[in-house]
């Protein structure tokens, strides 16, 4: 058959996780890091990134939004899909994706960014006309009281339910690794450290992704980047991409250490049908360059021109290599036979269900969703109608 070397099964030809798959984790983990990047400023009153507070949570949003998505596409029956709320199966990590989701949307990242905006929204409410009163008036659900006191209120609630955010955005992405490393069955994916990487990855890509949001925004706004905010998120992102890059070199380190039965097949597929996407794009240029830009930043006095610029590289470059990290976790999980024998291909149709223009399409979607909540909910400084110091943890 074309495409297949040596001996596969015959139900292991064709691959049964398709793209759509890898998008799934890949826009999870923007949800994740995008929330984790916000709570730097709230809970660990971090101020430099104060500008991309709220800007944070409303991309954290719009990724969540469309997580599903992938999901919803690849099933046969997606209207069936409501099911595993009503006959949830405690025991399957897939099933209680649901729960896990539905609790991070509407118990924490709906109810923070309510409370952070509610002020806003009140006098929004007060100030528009038309259509546009009708719909702030419905986001007050009916609380109008702005007063100090009430403020007060909701940012010490807001700051509690940040705190419980920070663990819900690792249990949301963290789980999906947890279900790649659990099937012992596949030697690509069972390791105890897939979960880990995965949160950690899904740091780094989420920061990267408001760094290029926040000066794409600031540009198109014609308004001047805070060069201070961008300089530390970028230096958190270095931080974080050290330690995911390490994780990965020690699970690779230990994978050739162990060299058990499948470590032939594994290298072969390293050296061969993955060479480009894990070696080239995901290791040198989506890894090593980023970390290496960044840290040539930090020891080089760079004009402001010179480090947006470096920035972005690196930003986009940061979300290219997880993808490709996303990719040759899923689909380099399914090239190899299970008998180490054999191997097969994988080619991305464009115009179907779980073809190319669908994916990218998906991809697009969340910044369009991004757009309106940003005209609805101007997370600009300048357009807060109260704002609050954060209280301290002894408050």
């Amino acid at each position: 058959m074309p495409g297949v070397e040596g001996y596969m099964y015959p139900n292991e030809v064709s691959l049964y996780w398709s793209v759509l798959i890898v998008l799934y984790p890949y826009i999870t983990g923007l949800v994740a890091g995008a929330f984790i990047l916000a709570s730097l400023e709230r809970i660990f009153h971090v101020e430099a990134v104060k500008p991309t507070y709220r800007l944070a949570l409303l991309t954290a949003l719009a990724f969540l939004l469309v997580a599903p998505l992938p999901l919803q596409l690849h099933l046969g029956h997606p209207e069936r899909s409501y099911e595993m709320y009503l006959t949830p199966h405690r025991t399957s990590a897939m099933a209680m994706f649901g729960f896990v989701y539905l609790w991070y949307l509407m118990a924490v990242l709906v109810v923070e960014i309510w409370l952070d905006f509610r002020a806003d929204i009140v006098a929004l409410s007060q100030t528009t006309t038309g259509w546009r009163r009708l719909m702030y008036r419905i986001l007050t659900l009916g609380s109008t009281d702005v007063s100090e006191r009430a403020l007060h209120i909701d940012e010490r609630v807001g700051w509690f339910v940040t705190l419980i955010g920070i663990p819900s955005a690792f249990l949301l992405h963290g789980y999906v690794g947890f279900i790649f490393g659990s099937i012992k069955a596949n030697p690509w994916w069972s390791s105890p450290l897939m979960p880990v990487v995965f949160i950690f990855s899904a740091m780094v890509s989420g920061i990267a992704a408001v760094m290029l949001v926040y000066m794409a925004m600031m540009r198109l706004r014609r308004e001047p980047i805070d060069m201070r905010c961008v300089d530390k998120i970028a230096q958190y992102m270095m931080y974080i991409f050290v330690i995911d890059f390490s994780l990965e070199m020690l699970d690779l380190v230990h994978r050739i250490y162990e060299a058990d039965e499948s470590f032939r097949s594994l290298n072969f597929m390293v050296h061969t049908k993955l060479w480009f996407s894990q070696v080239i794009l995901q290791i040198c240029i989506g890894t090593i360059v980023p970390i290496s830009l960044i840290a040539l930043v930090q020891i080089v006095k760079f004009s402001e021109k010179w480090r947006k610029a470096i920035y972005v590289v690196s930003g986009s470059l940061t979300l290219i290599g997880v993808l490709a990290m996303r990719w040759n976790v899923v689909i380099g999980g399914q090239l190899f036979s299970k008998s180490f024998l054999g191997y097969t291909t994988y080619k991305i149709a464009l115009v179907t269900r779980e073809g190319l223009l669908v994916s990218i399409g998906l991809m697009i979607l969340p910044l369009v969703i991004l757009a309106v909540l940003v005209k609805i909910l101007p997370p600009w400084p300048e357009k807060s109608a109260v704002s609050l110091p954060a209280p301290s943890v002894g408050d």
